[in-house]
Formats: C-alpha cells, sequence, structure tokens
C-alpha cells in the first residue's frame, strides 16, 4: 500500500452518553472525496444524524474538522472547521477558525472528531498524540474561556498544549455562542459553542508531536518562503494592520452596517478603523496563526477607561462594525473591550453586535419601548449600553434572555420581524450589500444562497468552498493554479485545478442536500427587508434593491452549481460529484 499524505486515516469518535472512544478509518479513497472540513461536516451530518434531532439535544453531532492542508508548515493553513445541526438555523451549522489548535490536532494524528450523545456532567476531553481521555470538569464549569486555558494546560501538565473550549455562554446554552480555541480565535457562527454547551463538553485539550507527512516536502518549504519574501507586495495591509483598515473611505460608498442597516454615513469611522488602534496606542503587536509569515492578527492592550487582557486579541473588521457602528457606538474603547468580553464568555460578535442592533432599533421604532439591560436603555449610541447587553446575553440576565437567543427568536417572541437582518436565522455579516461594488453584487448572493447563513466570504463558491474544505485561509493570494500546486504538494494526489473545484463542488452540494433534508427550501435563500430598502441619507439614499433581480441572480448561481431552480441539485450533478448516496438517505 502506498504511503498516505496529509491525512492519518483516523477520526476519532466520542460518545459522551456512554464516555467511550473509537477510531473510525478512513481510505484514501473516501478522504479524497471529502478531505477535511466543509465536506467531512456535511458527511457526518447527512449519515448520524437522525430525522427531527434537537440541535441542542444529545442526538445532534458535533464534528471538528481539520482540512488536509490543516497543519501542514504552509501560511495560511491553520483553518478548521466546527459543525452541527445549527441551533440559530436548524440547517447546516458551520463556523471556520485559524489559530493553533486545529494544526495541534493534525500533529496529534487526527483528521477529526466526531462528538454523539451527552454527558449527564460536565467532561473535557483530553487528546494527547494516541492516548485519549474523557475527564472530569466540574471544577472549570463556569469559568471564563482564558481561565479555563490556563487552568486546564495547567492540570494536564502541558504548556504547549492547545484548548478549545466553551465560555459561560455555551454552557447556559446561549444559541449566539461560539468555541473558542487560543484565547482569541472563534468559531463563532451559528452557535455551535451552545451545541457544546449541551453536550457538557467544556473543552478539548490537544498534544501533538506528529509532523504531517508530505508528499513534496520541497515544495511546501518552496511555497512558503515564497509568501514570506512577497509579504510587502501581496499581504502587507493584512500584516500591518490586520482588517479594519480604510473605514472613512468605506462608510463613503456605504459599505458597512450602521445602526441596524440603516445605513448612512457613519462620522467615527475613522476614529474606529485599525489605523486607530495603532494611532491610539492600543495595539501592542501583530501575531500569526500556525505557520503563517502575514501575522494579522491584531493584540490589545489598555488599563483606562477599560482594563482590556491582551491574550484575547484585538477587534477585527466584523467585530468592530457589529460592536460598534452597527449600534451607533463610535468608541473604540468600547468596542475593543465588547469583543474582549465575547472572547472571554465565548459570543460570537457578529451575531451579539446584530442582535443588540436589532433590540436597539425595536426600541427606537416602539417595538420594545422599554427595552433596557442592567438599566441602560438600548438605544442608538449607547455605548454602556453594549457592554451591559454583552454580559447580559451571555448569563442570561434579563432582556439579555430573550436576546440569548438570537435576534430572530427574539423577534418572533417580542415581535420586531421586520427589522431582522438574518438569513436562514443566521444574522449577516457587516458588509452592506447595498454598496454599489462588484462585491456588493458577489455579497448579495453570498448572504442569500450560502448553507449556513449570512456568510460574507463568497463561501458559496467553489473556490472559496474548497479552501472551508481543505483548511486554508482566504487571506492567502493563492489562485486556482497555486491551491492545486499546495493540495498536490501535500497529498501526492495529481489533482487537476477542475478536480480541485470539484471538491468545493461536493461540499456545497452535500450542505444544501442536508438542508434540504431540515426543510429548508428556495425560499430561503433570501435577503431580509431591512437591507433591501435605501439608506436613510448619504450616497445610498436613492438605491433600493430589487427582490427580482436578487431572485434571478440565485436562480443563476443554481444553474452555475448545476442545480435546478427549486435549487436542488440535479442527478446528474449529484452523479459527476459521487454523492448520490447522500441524495437516497
Amino acid at each position: 500500500m502506498p504511503e498516505r499524505y496529509g491525512s492519518w486515516g483516523r477520526v476519532l469518535r466520542v460518545d459522551l452518553a456512554r464516555r467511550r472512544t473509537a477510531v473510525d478509518e478512513v481510505d484514501e479513497a473516501a478522504f479524497r472525496r471529502r478531505p477535511g472540513g466543509r465536506a467531512m461536516i456535511a458527511h457526518y451530518l447527512l449519515t448520524e444524524l437522525p430525522p427531527g434531532a434537537d440541535p441542542l439535544g444529545p442526538q445532534n453531532v458535533l464534528v471538528f474538522a481539520p482540512g488536509v492542508l490543516t497543519g501542514t508548515p504552509l501560511s495560511g493553513a491553520s483553518r478548521h472547521s466546527v459543525g452541527a445541526l445549527s441551533p440559530l438555523s436548524g440547517g447546516f451549522g458551520e463556523a471556520e477558525v485559524g489559530g493553533f489548535w486545529g494544526a495541534e490536532l493534525k500533529r496529534a494524528g487526527w483528521d477529526g472528531i466526531v462528538v454523539t450523545g451527552a454527558s449527564p456532567e460536565p467532561v473535557y476531553l483530553y487528546i494527547k498524540d494516541d492516548a485519549v481521555e474523557i475527564r472530569d470538569a466540574e471544577r472549570f464549569w463556569g469559568m471564563e474561556t482564558g481561565e479555563t486555558e490556563e487552568a486546564l494546560k495547567a492540570e494536564v501538565g502541558e504548556r504547549l498544549a492547545r484548548v478549545c473550549e466553551i465560555g459561560p455562554a455555551g454552557e447556559k446554552l446561549v444559541r449566539i455562542a461560539g468555541v473558542v480555541n487560543d484565547y482569541k480565535d472563534i468559531a463563532g457562527r451559528g452557535g455551535l459553542g451552545a451545541v457544546m454547551g449541551s453536550k457538557k463538553l467544556k473543552a478539548i485539550v490537544v498534544r501533538g508531536s506528529r509532523n504531517v507527512p508530505l508528499a513534496d516536502a520541497a515544495k511546501i518549504k518552496e511555497v512558503g518562503r515564497g509568501v514570506a519574501d512577497r509579504l510587502q507586495e501581496d499581504h502587507w495591509a493584512f500584516h500591518n494592520y490586520g482588517t479594519g483598515m480604510g473605514l472613512d473611505g468605506y462608510t463613503e460608498v456605504g459599505g458597512f452596517a450602521v445602526r441596524n442597516y440603516e445605513g448612512g454615513l457613519f462620522e467615527n469611522a475613522a476614529a474606529v478603523s485599525a489605523e486607530a488602534l495603532i494611532e491610539t496606542g492600543m495595539r501592542v503587536k501583530m501575531e500569526a496563526c500556525w505557520a503563517c509569515s502575514v501575522r494579522c492578527k491584531k493584540v490589545v492592550k489598555l488599563e483606562e477607561p477599560y482594563r482590556i487582557d491582551p491574550k484575547y486579541g484585538g477587534p477585527e473588521f466584523e467585530s468592530t462594525v457589529a460592536l460598534g457602528p452597527h449600534g451607533g457606538v463610535g468608541d473604540l474603547a468600547v468596542i475593543a473591550k465588547a469583543n474582549e468580553r465575547c472572547n472571554a464568555l465565548g459570543l460570537d460578535t457578529i451575531s451579539t453586535g446584530a442582535t443588540i442592533a436589532w433590540a436597539m432599533d425595536a426600541r427606537r421604532t416602539g417595538v420594545l419601548p422599554d427595552a433596557a439591560v442592567d438599566g441602560e436603555p438600548l438605544e442608538f449610541g449607547n455605548a454602556r449600553a453594549v457592554l451591559a447587553a454583552v454580559d447580559a446575553i451571555a448569563q442570561r440576565r434579563g432582556l439579555g434572555d430573550v436576546l440569548a437567543e438570537g435576534s430572530a427568536r427574539a423577534a418572533r417572541a417580542r415581535g420586531g420581524e421586520e427589522l431582522l437582518t438574518t438569513v436562514k436565522g443566521l444574522e449577516i455579516a457587516m458588509h452592506d450589500p447595498r454598496q454599489r461594488t462588484l462585491y456588493g453584487r458577489e455579497v448579495r448572493v453570498s448572504y442569500a444562497t450560502s448553507p449556513s447563513g449570512g456568510d460574507h466570504l463568497n463561501a458559496n463558491l467553489p473556490p472559496r468552498s474548497v479552501r472551508n474544505t481543505v483548511g486554508m485561509c482566504f487571506f492567502l493570494k493563492y489562485d486556482d493554479a497555486k491551491m492545486t500546486e499546495i493540495i498536490n504538494a501535500v497529498t501526492g494526489w495529481g489533482l487537476t485545478p477542475a478536480d480541485v473545484a470539484e471538491i468545493g463542488e461536493r461540499a456545497l452540494a452535500m450542505a444544501r442536500l442536508f438542508n434540504e433534508r431540515m426543510g429548508m427550501t428556495a425560499g430561503d435563500d433570501v435577503l431580509p427587508p431591512q437591507v433591501m430598502k435605501p439608506h436613510v441619507s448619504g450616497p445610498l439614499s436613492k438605491v433600493r434593491l430589487d427582490a427580482d433581480e436578487i431572485a434571478a441572480q440565485v436562480r443563476a448561481y443554481y444553474g452555475q452549481r448545476g442545480w435546478d431552480e427549486t435549487g436542488h441539485p440535479t442527478a446528474a450533478t449529484l452523479t459527476r460529484l459521487g454523492i448520490s448516496e447522500y441524495a437516497a438517505r
């Protein structure tokens, strides 16, 4: 049998109800069809999730899925995905995250983890290469993520172990909770932290000692050296600022969310940008994910007016806008503090900020005239209310208990559905789809058709779906030819660019099949009315998105994927992608 590269052929099975672990052996042919990430998640959800399962019940299947590139010595190869039946959408739940945890899992000799059942009491999983233990976590329950990570490293006696965990939000089944690793990196979207909390799984601690086997190590070294050599030419902005630079220019084209997507210029855009973090001295350094020379992660430190712990990183574009302009807040210190609290409590900054902004709009329009948290009225521009709401949501305190369900469920319970900015129950990201740019047109279709809901990174397109499957960061400037070269250098598979594109197509179609099984239709591939109407002022005050035009764009997208007009992958497409078996289940 030829040597295997880029993977180990082993997925760890964890049954928390029976406190048992086992190993799924995955042969090379099967792994080539679903080489991690989105495709691995879809496979297990399609084959193992029973009909009618409660997303927060023991039957849900929680998957941690690095990709075939994760953990290889290459800039960008840090990503892994977390997936389950989403407690927000009731459909395909998928969140991607960087850092070091996914690479460590691969270096421990595992291609993924599938968690089933639920423990009656809190536990954590400790993995050291082949050794796997389910351990008691009662004493860690209730801890914030930073405290949890430090305490677990001390308990296992591994200073260099990597930890992913939930905070109090996940423990309390907050539907906008995420899974945090390395203090500041969070698989935030879709409420997967609540799924982990429902299983009473506090954390997974991993220590690995193996190098991922490479088919052509020299080629990988060459690619890595090329990224470093061309850092200034290709990745200067990310390396020096991270995301969120140039917000003063971006607001002039109506590019990001302002006051629950009412739009208009945001007067304090420059004051909350990545440049401002440097000018104020709040940003103290930039850090990197596994093996990456780009180093695009901000680290913020502050003592006054709020103490901000640098271990929790700093706000990137999505967090900055969600916790700032979306709620009318232009105070950078408040935004950075709210970001820190979200990371410590285990909350998705995008859904948290969007849900707070919805509540502020509901108060303004009279739907929730008395909306307040800890005595702070939820009004646009009230920075204290944002900070209070973050903690109240995580602790399910007062109105925070309603907002902890996410904005869509809160609106169904209290009214204000016309103010929602959700797709498939998931709050959309911070790029305004009304902007008159090519990206604006792309993000409209991406928000509408991405399998997990309002995704802004065009992960509804095959090249991006490939990256979500193989574990590669979107920010690295690898074109399709380079991605093909990289995958072949890692695996030795000898793929063509068309073969690589098919990886992305297959994963998208599998996720689509799952959503159909959960009852989703083409009627769910629409934008919310709140982001269709004109801005209240500014350059987009006369721009109204046309629902029929967007519907036509969505149908054109279906055709490009080989799906029929209802969005169902045709029999020919299923056969071409080798996934007819999933449609028959």
